[in-house]
């Protein structure tokens, strides 16, 4: 029984509904109908969570994301969490959470990890942590390498936000074939091999989805003629940010 995960799906649904967001899923075969996976996610979107989920929907399966322990402290988000059994991320703590990822696994659930830890302003993928090929290995399951685009068009840091009723942004979501992370398979040379599969995947989404012009091109990476932030201009923000919210708790 899911009972604050299933009204949140069909919240969810709704929302998406009115938007009019349309969906291109692909993949939805390699969600195991049982058993414990890693899904690992690229990250542009805010709405993330709920567009990696829906590729497991229709298995009835769901999954449970890691995710900075803030949202779980936070009046409304936070009882909403946790009755999703999702797993709070404390940076200071961290072993906690991936002992509890683990515990998940074994007992069969999906656990939704995003490898590059923030998101991306650059919308290329960053640099993976090794945390998602970590669960995998400790806990025997596979990698399920998860792509979504479009998704920075509907709500994304520091640009304008297409939310409004009938805004019909195309959001693409692949779920690509297994990965087995081996007992003893270098950890870093298993994470390089997440990042290649899901960036040839990317590459398909972003080859097939509709041109964008104008000022839409704030939503396309530089790579593909667009005028989204570099990547490296996109660290440098990530550094100020940080640099900032350390000044805010050690001010």
């Amino acid at each position: 029984m899911e009972p604050v995960y299933r009204p949140v799906i069909s919240a969810a649904k709704t929302l998406f509904f009115v938007q009019g967001t349309r969906f291109t899923i692909t993949g939805e075969e390699h969600v195991p109908r049982v058993g414990g996976a890693v899904m690992a996610i690229n990250h542009t979107s805010y709405l993330d969570f709920m567009y990696a989920g829906l590729p497991a929907w229709p298995h009835r399966r769901y999954v449970r994301f890691m995710a900075k322990k803030s949202v779980f402290t936070h009046r409304v988000t936070g009882p909403l969490m946790r009755g999703m059994h999702h797993i709070p991320v404390d940076r200071h703590k961290g072993g906690e959470a991936f002992t509890a990822a683990i515990r998940a696994l074994r007992a069969g659930e999906i656990v939704g990890v995003f490898p590059e830890a923030t998101m991306s302003r650059s919308f290329e993928l960053k640099e993976f942590k090794p945390g998602a090929v970590k669960m995998a290995q400790v806990a025997g399951v596979p990698l399920l390498p998860t792509t979504i685009w479009g998704g920075q068009r509907v709500w994304t840091k520091n640009l304008p936000k297409h939310v409004r009723p009938g805004s019909r942004v195309p959001v693409s979501i692949t779920v690509g074939a297994p990965i087995q992370v081996e007992r003893r398979e270098d950890v870093a040379a298993a994470t390089e091999r997440l990042k290649a599969a899901m960036q040839a995947q990317l590459d398909v989404q972003q080859a097939v989805y509709p041109t964008l012009h104008g000022e839409d091109l704030r939503y396309v990476p530089v790579r593909l003629g667009g005028t989204a932030p570099t990547p490296e201009e996109a660290h440098a923000a990530d550094l100020h940010d940080m640099t900032r919210t350390r000044d805010k708790f050690t001010g």
